[in-house]
């Protein structure tokens, strides 16, 4: 009798020590998901634009810093070849859709954007650009138009977004209105500080903040636009990480798809150059803050880019083969915790349903 006693109190023990163990594996998965998501689009960025930062820059890639890495299928719902406004709206709603169409199904219907559905779950949030906030990416992450070019519609869409960190161009969509409206008068009525000159530091984290410093899209970078990209990262890092629950950062490097239309080498190896700039101050976040899942990856490629031969067995040159955006299958990189989701072959639509899952993980 006293020996069946004992062994059902060691198989007793050994549950419970089952139990313990499980319970601790759940809440260290738990602790082990991501609070913060910076999410970075090189607009037009493919996998020839990142090999050039291989043989172009004279320091070690940024991209060296990723282990987690798929590719994705960019095509929009109704072209094989899409545009931006289809991309970042697959990016932004977990649904492709046509062409020049924001935030919208293919019937045209309203989508809820990641943005929107975070900030119901107490997330901050916030976009960088150097484009117009109001251009097709960044816009795809709080606007619902049928087309992209309607950035006053747009503008104000972004008045109302309620997001708390905005960086970018665009100015004149807010103050030089057709309807004579001053959407800055509403941004200030709605508690933000407005900057339409240039990045200034944060003084008072709980503000909301709307740096929108250029009529249109800011300078080229080998044109004098300057460090604003990684500025603005900068700052949007230290506004939004005050947040308790967790915040969301949309970063796009806008003109290497330009870098792509223009068929321009060097306007392409600046704007990579500046968009790891950019990524450098994101990974350095991340090893800071080990709680945050970073992505990288682009919309579309832009130029049907090659690196190829170039004038000596030690030089490599730059080849554009067309001006316009091809259907080429972009890479996707990935850090932090949840980045395994992201390894393999999918769509851009699935983007947004992997950054869910393993925010619910």
């Amino acid at each position: 009798m006293k020996t069946i006693i004992s062994s059902l109190a060691i198989i007793s023990l050994a549950l419970l020590s089952c139990n313990h163990s499980n319970s601790n594996e759940k809440t260290a998965a738990k602790q082990e998901s991501p609070i913060n998501v910076i999410f970075m689009i090189g607009d037009g960025m493919g996998i020839s634009q990142i090999t050039t930062m291989f043989y172009y820059k004279e320091s070690e890639s940024q991209f060296n810093h990723f282990q987690e890495i798929g590719f994705i299928n960019t095509s929009s719902a109704t072209n094989k070849v899409t545009d931006s406004a289809a991309a970042g709206t697959a990016f932004a709603t977990g649904q492709k859709t046509f062409n020049r169409g924001i935030g919208l199904d293919i019937d045209s219907l309203p989508l809820p954007s990641i943005v929107s559905i975070l900030q119901q779950r107490g997330y901050q949030t916030g976009l960088v650009s150097i484009s117009s906030v109001t251009h097709a990416t960044p816009a795809s992450f709080y606007a619902q138009v049928v087309d992209r070019d309607m950035e006053e519609t747009i503008a104000q869409q972004l008045v109302s977004a309620n997001i708390d960190f905005i960086a970018g161009g665009g100015l004149k969509f807010f103050n030089k209105r057709a309807d004579g409206h001053n959407l800055l008068e509403n941004l200030t009525a709605s508690r933000y500080i407005i900057d339409t000159l240039d990045i200034s530091p944060i003084e008072n984290k709980s503000d909301k903040y709307a740096y929108i410093v250029a009529d249109n899209g800011l300078p080229q970078k080998h044109k004098g636009r300057g460090d604003f990209l990684k500025d603005a990262t900068k700052q949007a890092l230290t506004k939004l990480s005050a947040s308790e629950n967790g915040f969301f950062l949309m970063v796009e490097g806008s003109y290497i798809d330009w870098a792509g239309h223009a068929r321009d080498e060097e306007f392409l190896i600046a704007e990579m150059l500046d968009f790891e700039d950019a990524m450098a101050v994101a990974i350095e976040f991340t090893k800071q803050n080990p709680n945050t899942l970073l992505i990288v990856t682009g919309d579309h490629e832009t130029g049907g880019v090659s690196v190829g031969k170039g004038n000596s067995k030690d030089e490599v040159k730059i080849y554009f083969n067309t001006d316009q955006h091809t259907a080429d299958l972009v890479p996707v990189f990935a850090k932090g915790p949840g980045s395994d989701l992201f390894k393999g072959f999918y769509h851009n639509k699935d983007i947004y349903h992997k950054i869910i899952e393993a925010l619910t993980e």
